[in-house]
C-alpha cells in the first residue's frame, strides 16, 4: 500500500486470536501498537486535531505520554506548534518521542514517578490562555470518543455481531466508551467492562499510588466528561502485580510486547473468560507497545525498587491458557466490581 501521509497509516490494525478453555472461549486482542506512534491514541489525537478551528496554529495537552506522542506526530504533519505537559510518571521513551517530532515538552510535578494530573492540567490551561494555544483537553473533548468509531467498525468488519464481551482499560474513557457505544448499535447485548488500576478512582474506592501508565485517574484529579458510565456494565480494578505479570507472560509465550494498561485489561479478560459461556468471544485492546516500557515493567531492578512482584499467571489461569501447568495454583481474587 502506498500512502501520501503517515496519517493514512492510522487504523486497520491486526488482531491476535488466543483460544481459551481448550477452544470453548475465544480471546481477540486488537493490536493497536501497529499505529504509527505505537498506540491507539493516534486515532483520538487525529480526531481532535481534525475538529480544530482552521485558524488554530498552536495546541497544548496534558498527557502521560501516548496522547502527547500522537499529537506531536500530527502537529509535525499539519505544521502546528505543540506543547506537551507531562510528569515523571511518563516513560523517558515517550518524552523523547515528543521531542523527536519537534514539539515542546514541559515536565511538571515531582521526580518520584508519581502522577501529577492536576498540576499538568493547570499548566495546560495557563499556556492556553497566555500563549494563545488551543487546549485539546482530552478528558473532556467529545472528539476523543469519536476517534474510536473507526476502531469499532474494524472490529465489526472482522468479527461481525458475534462479540459477546468488550474489555478495555479506561483512562480518559474515549477508547472504551467510544468503541462500546458504536458496537452496541449492532450488538445490543454486548457486555462492556472498563478496567482501571487499583488506586485509581474512576469506579470509586480508595485512591493510591499505581504504576500502570496511561490509564486510570488518581485521587484528587477530576474524572473527565468523556467517561460515560451508562455504556459500561462493570468497572473493575487490577493491581500492578497482576497487570505486569500478564505483560511478561505475553512476551515470553506469545512474543507480544504490551504496556501495563493492556496487561490489566487482559488480566480482567481472562477473569471474565473463566466464567463465560461456551462460545463467548471476548475482545480487548492492546493499547500500546511494551517497547515503551523496557526500562520499567520489563526491568527486574525497577520492579524490585517499586515492590512489584511477577506472579505465575500460567498457574493461576491453568484451565484457560495453552501450555499452562496441569495443576492450577491458588487463585488471586479479582478486584471488586462496580455495582
Amino acid at each position: 500500500m502506498i500512502v501520501n501521509s503517515i496519517l493514512e497509516t492510522i487504523g486497520r490494525t491486526p488482531m491476535l486470536h488466543i483460544p481459551l478453555r481448550s477452544g470453548e472461549v475465544d480471546l481477540y486482542i486488537k493490536l493497536e501498537m501497529f499505529n504509527p506512534t505505537g498506540s491507539m491514541k493516534d486515532r483520538m489525537a487525529l480526531s481532535m486535531v481534525e475538529r480544530l478551528d482552521e485558524a488554530a496554529v498552536a495546541i497544548v495537552e496534558s498527557s502521560s505520554g501516548n496522547t502527547a506522542s500522537a499529537l506531536a506526530m500530527i502537529s509535525a504533519v499539519r505544521r502546528l506548534r505543540f506543547s506537551a505537559l507531562m510528569d515523571s510518571h511518563a516513560s523517558l521513551d515517550k518524552i523523547l518521542t515528543v521531542r523527536a517530532f519537534g514539539s515542546d515538552v514541559r515536565v511538571v510535578g515531582s521526580d518520584d514517578g508519581d502522577l501529577a494530573t492536576d498540576e499538568r492540567d493547570r499548566e495546560a490551561r495557563r499556556i492556553a490562555i497566555e500563549e494563545d494555544a488551543y487546549w485539546t483537553e482530552q478528558h473532556n473533548n467529545p472528539a476523543n470518543a469519536a476517534g474510536y468509531i473507526g476502531l469499532a467498525t474494524e472490529l465489526l468488519d472482522d468479527l461481525g455481531p458475534t462479540i459477546t464481551h468488550f474489555v478495555s482499560a479506561i483512562g480518559t474513557g474515549g477508547s472504551v466508551c467510544g468503541t462500546a457505544r458504536q458496537l452496541r448499535l449492532r450488538i445490543p447485548g454486548l457486555q462492556v467492562i472498563g478496567v482501571e488500576p487499583v488506586g485509581s478512582v474512576i469506579f470509586g474506592g480508595q485512591g493510591g499510588r499505581y504504576r500502570q501508565s496511561g490509564t486510570g485517574t488518581p485521587q484528587g484529579a477530576n474524572v473527565g466528561m468523556v467517561i460515560d458510565y451508562d455504556v459500561m456494565d462493570w468497572g473493575r480494578k487490577v493491581g500492578d502485580d497482576e497487570a505486569f505479570s500478564i505483560c511478561h507472560y505475553l512476551a515470553r509465550r506469545h512474543g507480544l510486547l504490551v504496556g501495563g494498561s493492556t496487561g490489566g485489561a487482559i488480566y480482567e479478560a481472562l477473569s471474565v473468560a473463566r466464567e463465560a459461556p461456551v462460545g463467548s468471544r471476548i475482545v480487548t485492546l492492546a493499547c500500546d507497545s511494551g517497547a515503551k516500557y523496557l526500562d520499567t515493567i520489563f526491568d527486574q531492578d525497577w520492579l524490585s525498587t517499586h515492590d512489584i512482584h511477577i506472579i505465575d499467571v500460567e498457574t493461576q489461569f491453568a484451565n484457560l491458557l495453552a501450555n499452562a501447568p496441569a495443576a492450577p495454583g491458588p487463585l488471586i481474587s479479582p478486584a471488586p466490581l462496580r455495582q
